[in-house]
């Protein structure tokens, strides 16, 4: 077999591997994701059990990277502190490399049976939650089945001429090994996908542990690398754990790599193999790292927070200055759409970051948080009004029919995402600050149907915005198929609650208004996002009035 062939091979099983990891993520965030959130949040407010819950958490989404982006958007909403954080990211590492080392067993059996199983769940319901355990199991199998390809198509290196010079060269260089790991990590998007990569090559005796265990520490900093580069434009607060986990596990990946060149421990105890002691290596690491970063987390949380502060040259409410809508790119009538699409974009991330926010002052509405809330609003209001006067003098430049269309499409989503926020700060916040006013509490049952409601809601959110910008038509047919959905749901909580105040349960006629009108402007949220799947769906002829057609 050819070199080029070779690599071609090992590539494409690569790609498999980091596909079937982002499967199993989105999946798990798709079904659990908001719930997750909310244990995640109230487990926080101990910074004990902070390193569990973060373990816990990276271990069902399996990427360490998605714990440190959420924690990081907790700190940066002022619903825990830095502190906290930056502990559930160090337990989110060290939950990266437990996973990691359950992959590393032979679960080749458990392939034809995760792929059967989860083809079945996807083929055969429309269920939200179940199409994304099929998703799930999928995922899975195809992950154990890249690793197995993984090892199959580096099986021919093995007689390869070139790659014994790479591989002498980086463990004789060991500080150039330790940045190529790094970099491939960055690259990868996903510490899990570069760890069990090593580690296949490792089995097949394709690299020495010594150059192994060096790898395995570039590639903890490349992870840590991930969610700094990916929060780089995010608000000030909303960096300090990224950043601090960034200087903690770099701080800790070169204090061991000097170690590592200066004292030659005896590595080849870690396990029976090269691969088995590599990630046992990992582990450990991880688990120094947690142990090391208990007493450290104050310092690197400040000195994280002088960093981000110092990038910073404006605050958050000022961002609005900054925007794509060229004045000069009227004349292109395709660029000017294109550039309304980002902004109208951006407009989108504000109104999910509004609506995650919002029910969480439901529990504790603090004056910093409703502030914080009020502020996005603004940027929402000055955002929409930009937009609306930009495509407003794109409509008197000669338009062509689909630029016309899609010219007024922009426009209502605007619209539309302007009036949501309206919904969130001029009615939800207000039943949040009579609900803590007056020191009310759900029933344990309500607060579930309002968290599930909300979840629901949260999740159309972003397949609307999703819509806004891949135009898909089945994405558009499941949004507005979601809205009958809703509809149902919403009979359901409204007929569990009236049942509670039938009961005479004290709970539930203290907060029956509250608990009726956020269940009201929730739906209300919803249709209004429904609806920005209308012109997609018109524009096929597969909407007919205010209900799909029968196909």
């Amino acid at each position: 077999m050819s070199g080029s062939l070779v690599l071609l091979n090992l590539a494409g099983a690569v790609a498999l591997l980091l596909f079937a990891t982002r499967m199993v993520r989105t999946g798990v965030e798709r079904a659990y994701g908001d719930l997750l959130r909310q244990r995640l949040r109230g487990t926080l407010e101990n910074p004990m059990l902070a390193v569990g819950a973060g373990s816990i958490l990276a271990i069902c989404l399996q990427s360490a990277t998605a714990v440190c982006l959420i924690v990081g958007a907790f700190v940066g909403a002022g619903i825990v502190g830095g502190s906290s954080g930056l502990l559930a990211a160090l337990g989110a590492d060290l939950g990266s490399a437990i996973v990691a080392k359950l992959l590393s067993f032979n679960f080749s059996f458990v392939t034809p049976l995760c792929l059967v199983a989860g083809t079945a769940f996807f083929m055969s319901t429309e269920k939200r939650e179940l199409l994304q355990v099929g998703r799930i199991l999928i995922g899975v199998g195809l992950l154990i089945l890249s690793l197995r390809l993984i090892g199959e198509a580096s099986e021919p290196l093995r007689h390869s001429e070139l790659l014994p010079v790479i591989v002498r060269y980086l463990a004789d260089d060991r500080v150039t090994a330790f940045l190529v790991a790094a970099i491939m990590t960055w690259l990868f998007h996903s510490s899990v996908a570069a760890i069990l990569l090593f580690a296949a090559l490792a089995e097949r005796n394709l690299i020495p542990l010594t150059l192994g265990v060096v790898l395995v520490l570039g590639a903890n900093v490349g992870g840590g690398i991930i969610a700094a580069m990916l929060t780089r434009a995010a608000p000030p607060r909303s960096r300090i754990v990224p950043i601090g986990n960034l200087l903690l596990r770099g701080a800790g990946a070169l204090t061991a790599l000097g170690a590592i060149i200066l004292l030659h421990p005896p590595y080849e105890r870690l396990g029976d193999s090269p691969a088995l002691a590599m990630l046992n290596w990992h582990v450990i690491f991880n688990v120094m790292l947690a142990l090391v970063g208990l007493p450290l987390v104050g310092p690197v949380v400040r000195l994280a927070e002088r960093m981000t502060s110092s990038n910073t040259t404006r605050p958050e409410t000022t961002d609005v200055a900054h925007t794509v809508l060229n004045e000069a790119a009227l004349d292109t009538p395709m660029q000017a759409l294109g550039n309304a699409t980002r902004e109208v974009v951006a407009v989108s991330e504000l109104i999910e970051n509004m609506l995650q926010r919002i029910i969480e002052l439901y529990e504790l509405a603090g004056d910093d948080k409703i502030k914080s809330l009020t502020t996005l609003d603004d940027r929402v209001d000055a955002k929409h009004q930009s937009i609306k006067l930009y495509l407003a003098k794109l409509a008197t430049r000669s338009l062509s029919h689909d630029e016309a269309l899609r010219c007024r499409e922009l426009l209502g989503a605007c619209v539309k995402l302007e009036q949501v926020g309206d919904i969130i700060v001029g009615n939800m916040l207000t039943h949040a600050r009579k609900r803590n006013a007056r020191g009310l509490e759900f029933t344990p049952e309500g607060w579930r149907e309002l968290l599930d409601f909300h979840g629901t809601v949260l999740a159309n959110a972003r397949l609307a915005f999703n819509v806004l910008v891949s135009r898909d038509a089945e994405s558009a047919r499941q949004l507005v198929e979601e809205k009958d959905r809703l509809r149902d749901l919403e009979k359901s909580a409204n007929t569990s609650h009236f049942k509670r105040l039938r009961e005479g349960t004290a709970k539930s006629i203290e907060t029956s208004s509250i608990h009726l009108d956020t269940v009201r402007d929730l739906k209300q949220i919803n249709s209004l996002l429904a609806s920005m799947a209308y012109p997609v769906l018109e524009e096929l002829g597969i909407l007919q009035g205010s209900r799909l057609k029968g196909i």
